[in-house]
């Protein structure tokens, strides 16, 4: 069993820009590479779990996703940088489109996708950590028994304003590869 770094997309991994609905939209945060191979190097899989409403809401298909998750993996890739699988939710319980209108259990902040990714890909969530920049991810943490990081990128420094008084995450950090040095600091040694 490996342990894994599950990582939200949006705001965390790439810039937020609302609906990516375009590949020419996509742009990586300087750092996300360099913080992907650290994590690989130390032998954490990297898993991204994201909900993308957008498929829900008509904004864009599943088809497009699989082409921008295709697109991150590839430059990912050209960085010597690995990623282990793209997990999403395209559901929202106020669907316009039938179809995807459901309460559902891989919506962040519910651990469907986390718990899908951990037994096709073997992983140990008791030594795992999600990142992410905003409460739901600290909560579907908490939800799966892992580690819980929240980044100041993307929503992440407004979330950590107005953070709710029952959650707390296990360290906040200004960005990915910040987060990604903390969890290097305090977990021994895999790869």
């Amino acid at each position: 069993m490996t342990p894994a770094v599950f990582l939200d997309r949006d705001g965390t991994l790439i810039e937020d820009v609302g609906y990516l609905d375009r590949v020419e939209r996509l742009v990586i945060y300087p750092w996300s590479i360099d913080a992907v191979r650290l994590l690989n190097r130390a032998g954490f899989h990297v898993v991204i779990i994201t909900n993308q409403a957008g498929v829900a809401r008509g904004f864009f298909k599943e088809t497009f996703l699989a082409e921008i998750h295709g697109e991150i993996g590839s430059r990912f890739k050209a960085g010597g940088a690995r990623l282990d699988g793209f997990y999403y939710c395209p559901h929202h319980p106020d669907a316009p489109i039938e179809q995807y209108r459901q309460l559902c259990d891989c919506r962040k902040p519910a651990p469907g996708l986390v718990r899908k990714a951990s037994d096709e890909l073997s992983l140990d969530l008791a030594r795992s950590f999600v990142i992410g920049d905003r409460w739901l991810d600290v909560r579907l943490a908490r939800a799966v028994g892992a580690g819980s990081i929240l980044v100041r990128t993307g929503y992440g420094r407004t979330e950590e304003a107005n953070g709710p008084s029952d959650l707390r995450a296990d360290h906040v950090a200004e960005n990915l590869v910040e987060a990604v040095s903390w969890i290097l600091q305090h977990t021994p040694h895999h790869g």
